[in-house]
C-alpha cells in the first residue's frame, strides 16, 4: 500500500491538482485522498479507478496503480494482430485511406510506426533503409541525417517542434523510452533558434524535387479506449498548409492500391 499511496501522490503532483480538487472530481472528501496518500486508509478497487481517471492517468499506469494496491489489472492489453481488433484496424485503414493524397500515419505511444499510407511512403521513399526497418521510429525518420532532415527547409524550428512535442508526452506520461528518444534526437539537429521560434505552430516545410511542400499536423487518438494498446495509438496526418502544397500532393502520391486493384495482386 505504501508504494501505491507514494505513486498516487506522484501523479497528483504530476498533475497539479491539490488534494481538495482530485477528491471533488473524484466524490469522495479530501480527508479521504489525505488517508490514502498517507497509507491509513486503504481504497477499494472502484475508488483507484475513479481517482486515476480523474487524474487522466493513461490506462496502462492505471494497471500499474492497481497492481501496487494488491489488485489485478483493470484493463488489457490485447496483440493489435488479436481477431477481436479487427473492426479498428480497419478503422484506421479507412482512415489512412480517406486521408489520400495527404502523408498520415499511426504510431505507438513512443512513435513507433504501426501503418501508414501511400502519401507517408511517397514523401519518405529514398531515407536510408535502417530507418524503414521494423520498428520504424517516425521521430527518428524524420529527424535522422540519413532520413527526412535534408530535405526539411526549416529544420532548426521543426525539429524542436518534435523533440518539445516528446518531451511534453515524457511529461504528461513518463517513459524511459521516451526520455532517451529525446536525448538522441537533440544530438542530431541544429541548436534551437534563439529568436522567431514559432513553437508547437510551425508547420513543416519539405523538398520534394522542384516542390516546396507546407504541412501543417493533426494529432488523433481513441479518447474512450478501455484496452491498453488502443489507448495508446496515435494518428497522425499531414494536411496541405496552402493550395500550392495540395496540387503539389496530387500529383507527387500515386494513387493507391487497395486489396481489389490488378495491381495489387501482382
Amino acid at each position: 500500500m505504501t508504494d501505491f499511496a507514494g505513486e498516487l501522490r506522484e501523479w497528483r503532483q504530476r498533475r497539479r491538482v491539490s488534494q481538495l480538487e482530485l477528491a471533488v472530481r473524484a466524490g469522495t472528501t479530501q480527508r479521504h485522498v489525505s488517508f490514502i496518500e498517507s497509507g491509513r486508509s486503504a481504497p477499494g478497487r472502484s475508488m483507484i479507478i475513479r481517482l486515476a481517471e480523474s487524474l487522466g492517468v493513461p490506462i496502462r499506469e492505471r494497471n500499474t496503480l492497481l497492481l501496487a494496491a494488491g489488485f489485478a489489472p483493470a484493463y488489457p492489453e490485447s496483440r493489435l494482430d488479436d481477431p477481436q481488433l479487427e473492426p479498428v484496424r480497419t478503422a484506421l485503414q479507412r482512415i489512412l485511406d480517406g486521408h489520400h493524397p495527404y502523408p498520415a500515419v499511426v504510431v505507438d505511444r513512443h512513435g513507433v510506426l504501426v501503418s501508414a499510407n501511400a502519401g507517408f511512403h511517397a514523401v519518405t521513399e529514398g531515407v536510408a533503409p535502417r530507418l524503414l526497418r521494423p520498428p520504424v521510429s517516425v521521430p527518428r525518420l524524420l529527424l535522422d541525417p540519413d532520413g527526412l532532415a535534408p530535405r526539411i527547409v526549416n529544420l532548426d524550428e521543426w525539429a524542436w517542434h518534435i523533440i518539445d512535442n516528446i518531451r511534453a508526452e515524457n511529461a504528461r506520461n513518463p517513459s524511459a523510452e521516451l526520455r532517451a528518444l529525446a536525448a538522441e534526437l537533440v544530438d542530431l539537429v541544429p541548436p534551437r533558434p534563439t529568436a522567431n521560434h514559432l513553437g508547437f505552430a510551425v508547420p513543416l516545410r519539405l523538398r520534394m524535387g522542384a516542390d516546396e511542400l507546407r504541412l501543417i499536423t493533426t494529432l488523433t487518438h481513441f479518447g474512450t479506449a478501455v484496452d491498453v494498446t488502443i489507448a495508446e495509438l496515435r494518428l497522425e496526418a499531414f494536411l496541405p498548409a496552402d493550395e500550392a502544397t495540395a496540387t503539389a500532393l496530387a500529383g507527387i502520391v500515386p494513387r493507391q492500391l487497395r486489396p481489389g486493384d490488378p495491381e495489387a495482386r501482382a
